[in-house]
């Protein structure tokens, strides 16, 4: 009796669900869309737009987490000190309440600009490209902003706000280059062992940030003697993350790793949504007040977090990062390597990522194009100008669209749903803001874990290509500098390559 139930249930949904990708199918939606044309439907597509986002809306925290790290617009002024007392740099490093509280706030700031980002730029790769991808603030540039241009808590060379300048002009430089149409041949001038190389390399410099207690695990601390070592500390210097006793007794990396198992469990058994999965348990668990792995201590900062979370649902406003932006200081060289070095990551990154999934989706013509082409290119660049002014960095289409596609997403209409899951989640701004650096680093590190699988196409064999692309695999966790992995990489090879430039232009010459 029960089965008979079931079974009826089951046709009147087949029966309902056939009716309603019929209806979308033939209305205006469905033919400017063109489901049946890609042999898609209404509900197939809202299937694969939701598995995407599950895949990809570990970036809402752990964009917000990197680039918090910054210290975003906070400075000594938002420091506390005693009365008849002025504030001294030290303040940003060492724990201070006031700020500290206005790094929670920018980080819901950032919380924000990344939904807000995530979502204009998928809803627009749906409606203007009609592709099935998702867009947010990509891994690699956040970190490269957050650490080498702005540094750890604004110790850096360039301020925030000199940092997102930089972004905008690179995102309109890539605006240009995608509208000339001359992203492609740009990617192709990089040496090849270097573009393979870049990828593990970014990998690797994430996936060592995710290691460090101030970012991640806390796993990895500085050293006098090695420079790193492991720490995994229950008790570190608050200012320099160096072990001050009880080495691998870290109650919160013990969390974190447990995080990471699963994480890479759901990935052994390709469960979507498997690095949301493995952030959520840790969060969950470090939620809990009165423990060792709390994130609401008992502390006057903690106490302020606890009853911003308690809230659940709010809609904050961006208050700082949102046109944070200053043109001051760009007569210094670190700007202009800056730009160079993010538009190369962009040109190289996004075309491939883009070429890939158009691959995967069968998309691509005998020509080597595919349909749409263009305007994604257009909406990937003009996303990173919008992403500047909201206060992220440089916005790119994400691998994790992968997971949209085996679902059997074709058409815009997965993007659009990608979208509006990212603004249904721009009302639990309390519940993401209050994810804790040990459940962010798992996911750093699963990122380095992903990327390692190009260097299997670098030819190991010729010391010509495999020279310059450990050197740049090398040079970016080693040095803290995706921009010195590049030019170090590049050097090498022309280094390696100058021989043979001489034996062709003498050839030239006496020709």
């Amino acid at each position: 009796m029960g089965n008979g139930v079931l079974t009826k249930i089951g046709k009147s949904w087949s029966k309902l669900e056939k009716g309603l990708n019929d209806g979308v199918s033939k209305s205006k939606v469905g033919k400017y869309f063109k489901l049946e044309a890609r042999r898609s439907c209404f509900t197939k597509e809202l299937r694969a737009g939701l598995a995407t986002f599950l895949t990809m809306a570990y970036i809402i925290s752990v964009n917000a987490t990197i680039l918090a790290d910054s210290g975003g617009t906070c400075s000594i002024a938002d420091c506390s000190v005693p009365v008849n007392q002025t504030a001294n740099p030290d303040c940003m490093i060492l724990p201070n309440e006031g700020y500290q509280n206005c790094l929670a706030k920018i980080k819901s700031d950032l919380i924000v600009g990344t939904i807000l980002s995530a979502m204009i730029g998928s809803i627009a790769m749906g409606v203007l490209a009609n592709l099935p991808l998702g867009l947010a603030p990509g891994m690699g540039p956040n970190a490269y902003l957050a650490y080498n241009l702005v540094g750890f808590h604004g110790s850096g060379k360039l301020s925030y706000q000199t940092a997102l300048a930089v972004v905008l002009l690179e995102g309109i430089a890539f605006l240009a280059i995608a509208a000339f149409g001359l992203r492609e041949k740009l990617a192709r001038l990089i040496p090849h062992p270097v573009r393979l190389a870049c990828a593990a390399g970014i990998g690797l410099f994430i996936a060592f940030v995710g290691l460090q207690v101030h970012q991640g695990v806390g796993l990895v601390g500085p050293d006098q003697s090695t420079l790193v070592t492991i720490t995994a500390c229950a008790n570190t210097n608050p200012a320099t993350g160096e072990c001050l006793g009880g080495k691998m007794h870290s109650p919160k990396f013990w969390l974190g790793a447990a995080g990471f198992i699963i994480t890479c469990y759901g990935l052994m058994k390709e469960i979507k949504g498997s690095m949301i999965y493995g952030i959520v348990f840790v969060t969950f668990i470090s939620w809990f007040r009165g423990t060792s792995v709390t994130v609401f201590p008992n502390t006057q900062i903690g106490d302020a977090d606890f009853s911003y979370f308690k809230k659940v649902v709010d809609f904050h406003k961006i208050q700082s990062t949102a046109g944070a932006i200053s043109f001051t200081n760009f007569n210094r060289s670190e700007v202009w390597v800056a730009l160079a070095t993010l538009l190369y990551v962009d040109v190289l990154a996004t075309t491939g990522t883009l070429y890939t999934m158009a691959e995967m989706g069968g998309f691509v013509n005998d020509e080597g194009g595919f349909e749409g082409e263009y305007s994604a290119y257009l909406v990937d660049a003009g996303s990173t100008v919008l992403g500047a002014a909201l206060g992220v960095t440089p916005i790119a289409t994400y691998v994790e669209s992968s997971a949209g596609l085996r679902e059997g997403g074709r058409t815009g209409l997965t993007a659009v749903t990608i979208g509006l899951c990212f603004f249904v989640s721009l009302f639990f701004v309390p519940l993401l803001s209050s994810v804790p650096p040990w459940a962010i680093g798992p996911s750093l590190v699963m990122v380095g874990v992903m990327t390692m699988k190009v260097v299997k196409d670098i030819d190991w064999g010729n010391m010509k290509a495999a020279a310059p692309a450990f050197m740049t695999m090398i040079l970016m966790p080693l040095t803290y500098s995706i921009a010195n992995g590049i030019i170090g990489g590049i050097g090498l090879y022309v280094a390696l390559n100058l021989y043979d430039y001489l034996v062709i232009m003498i050839k030239w010459l006496i020709k």
